[in-house]
């Protein structure tokens, strides 16, 4: 079984995320999903709107995702892949290069963002700011 990891807030949930969890899912058999603690939010200076276990629950139900798991810290990744038997590290190509070190682990692939969407976008909009998608 090919196992793969990807991690983030996934707060405001929408089509782009989606996409990366149906698209990570399409490179294996089962999908872990590392989701940010509201702790580990707040020491990044960043705030989700729903609740740690609300974001839990609503990737749990997505038919892509088999293990949600906390991720409460930068640093916990190695071990997580260790742990976890993980084949595949996938992240949206925003972050490409950050992650490289996990190449001694096990495969590193960032995968293009959805064009047109992203959390901050709508917060944007929703703040009536006008945001133009990249």
């Amino acid at each position: 079984m090919k196992k793969v990891l990807t991690y983030g807030t996934f707060d405001l949930l929408h089509f782009g995320h989606i996409n990366l969890l149906k698209r990570a899912k399409a490179l294996g058999d089962y999908l872990i999903v590392g989701l940010s603690t509201d702790e580990f939010n707040e020491g990044k200076n960043k705030r989700a709107y729903h609740s740690f276990e609300d974001r839990k629950m609503i990737l749990e139900s997505i038919r892509y995702v088999d293990k949600v798991i906390p991720e409460s810290n930068w640093n916990q990744k190695i071990e997580d892949v260790c742990k976890y038997q993980v084949d595949i590290f996938v992240m949206g190509d925003d972050w490409k290069g950050r992650f490289d070190f996990l190449k001694d682990y096990c495969k590193v692939v960032y995968l293009p963002r959805t064009i047109g969407i992203s959390t901050s976008g709508i917060k944007d909009d929703l703040n009536g700011r006008k945001w133009l998608g990249s």
